[in-house]
């Protein structure tokens, strides 16, 4: 029996069994594809220093931007890398950095051995403490010293551990040209410049004072533009601070987590509140991130969820860093249960495993929306992502839609959909409150508030005499016997000896004439001298 050639993708082979059947099966010799291996961190030439505190943090396989990014910024190339928030892009560019800075390490205490050589600037003092946290854990096992400089805070100390010397400055620009106009800090001995979050500070108008540092640094310098997402003006930007960068962007533009589940729930802007706490309370959500626009907004929503019962604060740009520093702190060790935050405060929160991201207000720029759910489903794990929509933002949620290409499902519920009868929405309203006022008042309390229907002209004249005989019942209010007249303790004013009504006539000065002229005929007249116009003595 000869074999037949199949020509079928992908390519078989057959094989002849011993009861005379034919097998065909996928050829050994062409297998599928097979995805490329994931590499490990000592795969990728790290110093043994760098690799023992990357063991210690609990890593062994690096994320697809850091395995990308790492050999390129090592061979001194610049880079403009771009990847979804949580995919592990600080680290992907503080390793490379301490590695090209550690030939400089000193144990020194000189400051002259310790020169800037390293700046990176973040948008925010959040998300600048949170890549100075990843410089200290990767470079413990290398003398490099490091310094955070933000705002919000007493500048003297900044200053002090600057002319201390530190190899690496992680600062907010605002804060950083403050240091430099009190010539605290030089840029002449940089060689590296890593931007983080670029696109924020573009949008927070960072823009003019990222170009006065860029040009007080070394034309000769690594420069390192990273950024959630990319648009026209980002890459106006990189094209005038990079020379022939490698672009890194591990997704494409713009996309979200597939570990996140979305959803929106239609309801009337004076209804968000009500579903918030019912979201809250029978979802039983227990650590919660939720976006509001404005400041303003985001500490009534918190003062409200406290009246409520449901342990929350707002983080905003208008609270101290002690506040900010604390309200994280207790979210992140679960007393605080809602953290209500704006755009810019909540850029580079890092916090693991947050379940839920709720927007509370729709973002005005559809790219906002991706950062904002990017808080939660991290590193692969689930997460959710919860919106409130009002008609009013209907054309918002059309481009994030858009953006994103995805449909959100639609989530409605009783009493608080867009088509609730003013009943369901009363009863949404109260939240579920007993005790209402309104449905505990007495029928002449509703009576009252009810309108009156109007009669004919007797029955006016019935109502006009029920009036008057109720006004003939009430006593006349009159102050007790015993209680003095208002003006008893006034003293007496004595009687007036003018006419208030007339014009005023000096009487004295009628009077005070004869006096005058008897003085004047006793007095003798002194002479006065004639070179002083007088007639002389006669």
């Amino acid at each position: 029996m000869n074999t037949e050639t199949q020509n079928t993708t992908p390519t078989t082979h057959t094989t002849h069994t011993t009861d005379g059947t034919v097998e065909i099966n996928p050829s050994p010799a062409a297998p599928e594809p097979a995805a490329p291996a994931v590499p490990r961190f000592d795969q990728l030439g790290l110093l043994p220093e760098l690799l023992r505190a990357v063991h210690d943090a609990g890593y062994t396989h690096p994320t697809p931007i850091q395995a990308q990014a790492i050999p390129i910024i090592l061979a001194g190339k610049d880079v403009m890398g771009g990847a979804q928030t949580g995919t592990g892009k600080t680290a992907g560019f503080t390793l490379p950095l301490l590695q090209r800075l550690a030939r400089h390490a000193s144990s020194s205490p000189s400051p002259a051995r310790h020169p800037v050589r390293a700046l990176i600037l973040a948008p925010t003092r959040e998300l600048a403490m949170q890549v100075h946290e990843s410089v200290v854990t990767y470079s413990k096992h290398v003398p490099l010293r490091s310094v955070c400089i933000y705002g919000g805070v007493d500048i003297k100390p900044q200053i002090a551990e600057l002319r201390e010397g530190r190899e690496i400055v992680v600062a907010t620009p605002g804060r950083l040209l403050a240091d430099v106009q009190q010539k605290s800090v030089s840029f002449a001995s940089v060689e590296v410049l890593v931007l983080d979050e670029a696109d924020r500070m573009l949008d927070m108008g960072f823009i003019p004072d990222i170009k006065r540092i860029l040009d007080m640094l070394p034309k000769a310098r690594q420069s390192l533009l990273f950024s959630a997402t990319f648009s026209n003006e980002i890459k106006k930007l990189a094209d005038s601070m990079l020379k022939e960068p490698q672009l890194i962007e591990v997704a494409r533009r713009n996309a979200v987590s597939e570990t996140i589940t979305h959803r929106v729930y239609p309801v009337s802007s004076d209804l968000k509140r009500s579903l918030m706490v019912h979201l809250l309370t029978h979802q039983d959500l227990r650590q919660v991130l939720v976006f509001v626009g404005t400041k303003f907004g985001a500490s009534r929503l918190a003062v409200y969820l406290a009246k409520q019962g449901i342990e929350a604060d707002a983080i905003h740009g208008d609270k101290s860093q002690a506040q900010r520093t604390d309200a994280l702190e207790g979210f992140k060790a679960g007393k605080i249960r809602v953290l209500v935050a704006t755009d810019v405060a909540a850029r580079g929160l890092d916090i693991d495993d947050l379940p839920v991201v709720i927007n509370y207000e729709l973002p005005h720029t559809a790219e906002d929306y991706v950062h904002r759910i990017g808080r939660t489903g991290r590193a692969g794990k689930l997460g959710n992502a919860t919106s409130l929509f009002s008609p009013d933002e209907s054309g918002r949620l059309a481009d994030i839609e858009k953006l994103i290409k995805m449909s959100i499902p639609r989530v409605e519920i009783s009493g608080f959909n867009l088509g609730a009868s003013p009943t369901e929405r009363e009863g949404a309203r109260e939240g579920g409150r007993e005790g209402r006022e309104s449905g505990h008042g007495t029928g002449a309390d509703r009576s009252r508030h009810e309108p009156r229907e109007r009669s004919s002209g007797s029955g006016h004249k019935r109502e006009h005499e029920e009036r008057h005989r109720e006004h003939a019942k009430k006593p006349e209010r009159r102050p007790p016997p015993h209680l003095p007249a208002a003006s008893a303790h006034l003293p007496k004013l004595p009687k007036l000896d003018f006419d208030p009504f007339r014009p005023y006539e000096n009487k004295v000065s009628a009077s005070a004439t004869p006096t005058a002229e008897k003085a004047s005929a006793t007095r003798p007249q002194r002479p006065v001298a004639a070179l002083l116009g007088g007639l002389g003595k006669k």
